[in-house]
């Protein structure tokens, strides 16, 4: 009976995102002039899946590391460089005769499979690409890095980041990288259901993971290693493992990054961009995926569209006294941070995730009917 319960629950659940990715397609045919919300629902997509990547590995696996700008880095710079057009190179690389990469994946694939399909097929497998390189580098950097632990771990990965951010700018990388000069002229998915479908397809992943004997392995490993070492669980595989596919879905958050900006520049991806992320895992909720996506998209809201007025002096088309201009917003938001972390001390959702809330809305539902019986 309960397994046929748990079934109905993620049926349901199913369901329920199923709708909400149809409701963000019609809107975006429906719609094409709201461009704000338009770029809300990119922006909160994307944060969304590079927020449940770094939950997979601070919240499911209890590993504190700070390193997500810098494989959101990775995967930006690998999609931009493999998808800006031949005959735009020399455009973009002007500083370094055109650029090492002479070469673009979508037309390679648009060779024989037509402009359409082939720019989106070679797209996706750019993103992926993306995923690879920053799942190798997390690899090469996990084996001297994942013997620390909890803060010094923190500092080790958010130092990769910053070193990984400065590298890249440097000119001798230019042929690759553009030096400290933009990327741009590269494809971009101009729907924002688009963004809602890549970014659900990737979640999903991660949540099957998470229920996966892998995922019960990471679990046992946050809550005691010692008592996972004695289960038979070898901590530094796992960790590793969980580090390498963090990283993999940081990676293709980044080239979603990059398509949602338009242009890419390392100096974008500093670690004030980790601290954004973390900021999400926290408020919704540390070892919650429902809770990470729903603050992704509460707090890009706020940030960006409900309470973009203050900086000029408005809110919601109320003129406020001039001396709320000038950056009163980040004022507002960190008011409200600072009350949501006050009243909910483990997070929005705690560490609860969507059937669970509707098992439990069940249960106070056969209550009532008990009682009024």
């Amino acid at each position: 009976m309960k397994k046929k319960t748990i079934q109905k629950e993620h049926i349901i659940t199913a369901v329920i995102l199923l709708a909400l990715l149809a409701a963000a397609f019609v809107l975006d045919s429906m719609l094409p002039s709201y461009h704000i919300a338009i770029k809300v629902i990119k922006k909160a997509c994307v944060y969304s899946l590079v927020a449940v990547s770094m939950n997979l590995l601070n919240g499911f696996t209890g590993l504190f590391s700070l390193g997500q700008a810098g494989f959101m880095l990775l995967g930006a710079y690998s999609y931009a460089v493999l998808c800006i057009p031949v005959a735009k190179r020399a455009g973009v690389y002007q500083y370094f005769d055109g650029g090492l990469v002479q070469f673009s994946i979508p037309e390679f694939f648009s060779g024989f499979l037509g402009e359409t399909v082939g720019t989106t097929v070679g797209m996706l497998a750019a993103l992926l690409i993306g995923g690879l390189v920053a799942a190798l580098f997390a690899y090469l950097i996990g084996l001297p890095v994942l013997r620390l632990k909890s803060d010094y771990l923190a500092i080790a990965t958010l130092g990769f980041a910053e070193i990984l951010r400065a590298f890249f700018q440097w000119n001798a990388l230019g042929p690759i990288t553009n030096g400290s000069n933009l990327l741009k002229s590269y494809p971009d998915f101009a729907r924002a259901g688009s963004y809602m479908l890549l970014a659900g397809a990737f979640i999903a992943c991660i949540v099957l993971l998470v229920n996966s004997t892998y995922g019960r392995a990471f679990k046992a490993i946050r809550d005691d290693e010692v008592a996972a070492e004695a289960m038979g669980i070898n901590l530094a595989h796992h960790k590793r493992l969980a580090f390498i596919i963090s990283s993999f879905f940081a990676g293709i958050g980044g080239g979603m990054l990059a398509m949602y900006m338009g242009a890419v520049q390392a100096l974008s991806f500093k670690s004030t961009m980790t601290y954004e992320i973390l900021l999400i895992v926290v408020i919704g909720g540390i070892g919650s995926i429902t809770g990470s996506v729903l603050t992704s998209f509460l707090y890009v809201a706020s940030l960006e569209w409900l309470l973009r007025g203050l900086d000029s002096g408005t809110f919601l088309g109320i003129n406020a006294p001039g001396i709320f201009k000038n950056g009163f917003r980040m004022a507002v938001v960190s008011v409200i941070i600072m009350v949501v972390v006050l009243f909910f001390r483990k997070g929005i959702m705690g560490d609860k995730e969507l059937p669970d809330l509707l098992r439990k809305r069940a249960k106070s539902t056969k209550k009532e009917d008990g009682a009024n019986e």
